[in-house]
């Protein structure tokens, strides 16, 4: 008969040869896979390596170009917009520094700024849609008609338009005296801030794109609004360029993007979206003087850009003197 001890003895001799296989299995594996994840976690290290060595070489290079062109700016601009006065227009959420390199470059192109307006997130709050048409009705001029189609911001863009810009160069520098409460009143009510003279008028003016694209419900309708102001100031004046910073994707609260993507806008109002970029404001004045001219169109990286940059006129040949024979 099989006793206790015997049962004992086999459990442990069966735990035992478990344990020994369970060992002598490891043993087998561990060398190969330990030298397998070494060699994964080394090609990983020199792919990691080998990306950050060409993203340094990138950013050399753009450093280098930057610099180049922030050198070349002023001589490649000399002369370019003399004797048009240009006006700054501020968005919520648009980068002071940018609109401030922005207007060193355009002062270094021969213009005169009139003045800033920073237009207020109370100007584009669909709720306040009511409050702006009561004010649009109440100053506007007896003769200012409006499409039956124009929206409130439409109607805003005309009136402000009317007070801040013009496209006939015996005026600029001067009030228009059929306007001459309506900055002051939307600045009373919160609807945007003033610096400088800005209702001397302007023959041009640039707006700067939020940084980042608005976010929300009433995203696309912000976006809108800036359009549409954007319209106004191009058809009253001389030209309007609005300029920010590329983003990845066309998304409804990009202010650049829906330009682009409306088409009879995008014929009158030119872009750019390399405002954050020396070349970009370079290109903010070749567009400028390109809407001087009649013409318009989307310049920079992001999506639905034509192109970097305007083309670039030719030089003029010297006249030549013919003698007869």
């Amino acid at each position: 008969m099989i006793d206790f001890r015997y049962h004992l003895v086999s459990i442990v001799a069966i735990f035992l040869a478990l344990a020994v296989g369970i060992v002598l299995g490891t043993t087998l594996l561990q060398d190969p896979a330990i030298d397998l994840a070494k060699r994964t976690s080394d090609e990983l290290t020199n792919t990691n390596n080998g990306l950050r060595s060409d993203l340094d070489t990138l950013r050399g290079r753009e450093a280098g170009n930057d610099a180049f062109i922030a050198a070349a700016t002023p001589e490649m601009l000399a002369g370019t917009l003399t004797g048009q006065r240009v006006l700054l227009v501020e968005t919520p959420g648009s980068s002071t520094a940018v609109r401030e390199a922005a207007q060193q470059v355009l002062t270094e192109s021969g213009a005169e700024i009139s003045g800033r307006v920073t237009l207020t997130e109370k100007l584009l709050d669909p709720k306040g849609t009511g409050v702006i048409d009561g004010l649009v009705s109440q100053l506007k001029p007896a003769n200012m008609a409006f499409p039956t189609t124009a929206t409130a911001w439409d109607r805003t863009a005309a009136l402000l338009a009317a007070a801040l810009v013009t496209n006939d160069p015996a005026q600029a520098g001067t009030p228009n005296p059929a306007t001459t409460d309506v900055v002051s009143t939307f600045e009373t009510g919160g609807l945007l801030s003033t610096e400088g003279e800005p209702v001397k008028r302007a023959t041009l003016a640039v707006m700067f794109a939020p940084e980042k694209p608005y976010e929300g419900e009433s995203a696309d309708i912000q976006a809108g609004a800036l359009v549409s102001i954007a319209g106004g100031l191009d058809a009253t004046g001389s030209g309007a360029v609005l300029a920010g910073a590329a983003v990845p994707a066309a998304v409804p609260g990009d202010p650049i993007s829906a330009v682009r993507d409306d088409s009879d806008i995008a014929k009158r109002v030119s872009t750019v979206d390399t405002a954050d970029m020396p070349m970009g404001r370079a290109v903010i004045v070749y567009s400028l003087r390109e809407q001087l001219g009649g013409r318009a169109g989307q310049y920079g990286i992001g999506k639905g850009a034509a192109s970097p940059m305007p083309a670039m006129p030719s030089a003029t040949p010297s006249p030549t003197t013919q003698t007869g024979s």
